[in-house]
């Protein structure tokens, strides 16, 4: 496990361009009370320039857990997920669509792509928190603690 992880909250990026899902998924983190740095980017493209770190995000840092929306405007999460998994360095990072329909799931599998776990829009409390804390737990997994 890198050294940069023991120690430092989770870096979360949440890509979605609709205002009150992502105000509803910064809550839940918030509530669920899990040491963590929220990146919210409102589109496909931008979220491509982050994760490869062009431009403006040349020194920022890789996320632990990526919360992608499917329908984002210039670039689609579906080409956003595909080049993730398709990157060496970036297809280890932890992905969950949040959708707005079951079809999507159903889609996203029937195209063979990769997600670490689903979420219904409107978000349910119950099933994100189970979701953050299982994601939690995956994240740690690994992690050792400094002794005290």
């Amino acid at each position: 496990m890198p050294r940069e992880t023991v120690g430092r909250p989770m870096e979360i990026l949440l890509v979605e361009d609709n205002w009150d899902d992502a105000r509803l998924a910064y809550e839940f983190l918030r509530d669920a009370s899990i040491p963590h740095r929220l990146t919210w980017l409102w589109d496909g493209e931008e979220a491509l320039e982050f994760l490869y770190r062009k431009g403006k995000y040349g020194r920022v840092p890789h996320p632990d857990l990526i919360l992608l929306d499917l329908g984002l405007p210039r670039i689609d999460g579906r080409e956003v997920l595909s080049r993730v998994k398709a990157d060496s360095e970036l297809m280890q990072i932890p992905v969950v669509v949040m959708t707005a329909s079951k079809d999507h799931e159903d889609l996203l599998r029937s195209e063979h792509l990769e997600v670490d776990g689903y979420m219904l829009k409107p978000v349910d409390l119950d099933k994100f928190f189970d979701l953050v804390k299982e994601l939690q737990r995956f994240w740690h997994a690994d992690l050792i603690l400094p002794g005290v």
